[in-house]
């Protein structure tokens, strides 16, 4: 095992729906937690029991001085809502890129600043979480770790620079990193502006269901908390310098995904009130991740989507304040 019960993460982005959950993880494992985030609209409200060794940092990570001394920084502060991006880019530019690029700077400085003191400095492995977005579409089977980025979208361009940053500090300055890439999470505490959560939402208010287009744009659906046990796996057993695709073995359409919902309210797609708004530009028709080089290290998908739903759901049910958090 690489990295044991005294572990001192850094994690940015640990209030957002990802994050939290790999926070959650790290609190069943005894690690001390530092979380980074400065708290926006897509923020869940946590505390993590009052977990003792849990700090919260209420800062941007590209304005932020410094970053306290750790083992690991795990990276998954990002803008991630693809319609956002394409109705104003800037901000998923200083978040998604220059965020990235201060705390690769900072790391660099460490190193660099100690060695010229001739103090010993260990870097910490830096693990930025990416997404199967920056290859764009591919109508058959699944891309591979080292295929062409092809990104259809600002958010996914976004990324796609990000992963080209850390490559680049890590090969010029021999910073230690890891890249993963993934599918379309989904899980409890995800904001109501994504598929699965804005549907169950809509069932419980009994509003209209909009979706793009004809819903027929296939996507791969990994559970949070099976991408967060892949991460987990990835920091112990993965090698330095690499990147991983983690997905699962299940890929519906858009709206196969709000036909199970629905039907799961007792209602029916064809009846229901749903709208179809124009199709998002520059839409990508299948995104799909070749999954065989995390496989190798051990991992397994153990959640399906049948069998989740109605957790979710009843989740959302609980706690209907989430179906209300305040849209950017």
């Amino acid at each position: 095992m690489r990295f044991g019960p005294n572990t001192i993460c850094v994690i940015t982005g640990g209030l957002g729906f990802i994050g939290s959950h790999f926070i959650d993880k790290a609190i069943a494992l005894g690690w001390k937690i530092i979380n980074i985030d400065k708290v926006t609209y897509a923020s869940v409200n946590m505390d993590f029991g009052g977990y003792p060794n849990y700090y919260h940092i209420r800062e941007d990570i590209s304005e932020i001085k410094d970053i306290p001394f750790c083992d690991i920084i795990i990276n998954f502060a990002a803008e991630s809502h693809v319609d956002n991006s394409i109705d104003g880019a800037g901000v998923f530019i200083k978040s998604n890129i220059y965020g990235v690029f201060n705390i690769l700077e900072i790391i660099k400085n460490k190193k660099v600043n100690n060695a010229m003191k001739s103090w010993s400095y260990r870097s910490p492995l830096f693990i930025q979480i990416s997404t199967d977005e920056v290859f764009g579409d591919i109508l058959e089977g699944g891309f591979s770790e080292g295929d062409r980025f092809k990104p259809s979208n600002p958010y996914a361009a976004s990324k796609a620079a990000a992963e080209n940053l850390v490559m680049a500090w890590g090969r010029t300055y021999q910073l230690p990193y890891i890249i993963t890439r993934t599918t379309n999470n989904y899980g409890p505490r995800q904001h109501p502006e994504k598929l699965i959560p804005m549907a169950i939402c809509k069932c419980i208010n009994s509003e209209p269901l909009v979706i793009h287009g004809s819903g027929e744009y296939i996507r791969n659906w990994i559970h949070v908390e099976d991408n967060v046990d892949a991460i987990m796996e990835i920091l112990q057993k993965g090698e330095i310098g690499e990147d991983y695709h983690i997905a699962s073995d299940e890929e519906y359409s858009v709206k196969q995904i709000a036909e199970m919902i629905l039907k799961k309210f007792g209602k029916n797609y064809d009846s229901f009130n749903v709208n179809s708004s124009f199709d998002r530009s520059g839409v990508d028709i299948r995104y799909s991740l070749s999954i065989d080089k995390i496989k190798n290290l051990g991992w397994r998908q153990s959640r399906k989507f049948s069998e989740e739903i109605d957790h979710i759901i009843e989740d959302f049910k609980i706690n209907k304040y989430r179906c209300l958090r305040k849209k950017k």
